[in-house]
C-alpha cells in the first residue's frame, strides 16, 4: 500500500520543503509589509488618528486590485516583475514573488479589519494620556487586537498553502505540483490522494496551532 510512498520518498520530501519555503517567504512578507500596510489603512481612514484620504485610497486601491486578480493570472502578470526581482521567472524562488504579493494584500486587509474591531474607547484613552502614534500602535492597538491578528494570520497561511499548489505553472514545485505531475498526470491516484492527505494534515496542524495561540493570547 505504501510502496509508492517509498518509491517517491525523496521527491515527496523535496516537494514538502519547497512548499514550506514558498509559504515561509509569503508569511514573512505578510508580517513585514502586509501588517504595516493594514495598520496604515486603519490609521489613515476616515476619523482616524492619521486621517489621510490620499494615502488611504492608494493603499486601498493596491489591496483591492491584487485581491481581485485570479491568482493564476496574477502569477502570469507578474512574470516581468518576478524576473526583475530575482533574475528569473522559473523555479521555487521565483514562485515566492507572486505569493508574497498576494500575501501582503491578503493579510493587510485582514489586519485593517482586526484593528477596526478595537473599541474606540481604547484609542481615546491612549490619546488622552498623550501617547504617541507609535505607542498607540504597539502598546494599544496591537495588544488589544493580538488574538484577532493571530487568527487572521492563520487564515492567511492556509490561503498561502492553497495558492502554493498553483506555482507549478512557473516551475515552483511544492506538494500540489507534485500531486498533479506524479499523481494525476501519471494516473497514480493513490499517490495523489497521499499528497492531498498530507496537505489536509498540514492545514489542520496550522489551524490548531493558530487557534491555540490566539486563545492563549486572549486569556492573558
Amino acid at each position: 500500500m505504501f510502496d509508492v510512498l517509498k518509491q517517491y520518498e525523496a521527491d515527496i520530501w523535496r516537494a514538502i520543503s519547497e512548499t514550506f519555503f514558498m509559504v515561509g517567504v509569503s508569511i514573512l512578507a505578510a508580517i513585514l509589509i502586509g501588517l504595516p500596510i493594514g495598520t496604515y489603512l486603519f490609521l489613515c481612514g476616515k476619523d482616524k488618528l492619521l486621517e489621510n484620504r490620499v494615502v488611504y485610497n492608494v493603499l486601498n486601491l493596491f489591496v483591492n486590485i491584487v485581491r481581485s486578480f485570479p491568482f493564476l493570472l496574477l502569477v502570469v502578470f507578474l512574470i516581468p516583475f518576478t524576473r526583475l526581482i530575482v533574475g528569473t521567472a522559473i523555479g521555487t524562488l521565483a514562485a515566492t514573488v507572486p505569493l508574497s504579493v498576494i500575501a501582503i494584500a491578503h493579510y493587510a486587509r485582514l489586519v485593517e479589519q482586526s484593528l477596526l474591531d478595537v473599541p474606540k474607547g481604547v484609542i481615546e484613552a491612549a490619546v488622552s494620556m498623550g501617547a504617541s502614534v507609535r505607542r498607540i500602535i504597539f502598546s494599544f492597538l496591537y495588544v488589544e487586537a493580538r488574538s484577532s491578528l493571530v487568527l487572521a494570520l492563520t487564515t492567511s497561511i492556509v490561503s498561502f498553502i492553497s495558492y502554493s499548489t498553483i506555482m507549478g505553472v512557473v516551475g515552483g514545485g511544492g506538494i500540489g505540483d507534485f500531486a498533479i505531475r506524479y499523481g494525476y498526470q501519471q494516473f497514480k491516484t493513490d499517490l495523489m490522494l497521499y499528497m492531498i492527505f498530507i496537505m489536509i494534515i498540514l492545514v489542520q496542524l496550522i489551524q490548531l496551532l493558530g487557534t491555540t495561540v490566539a486563545r492563549w493570547l486572549d486569556n492573558r
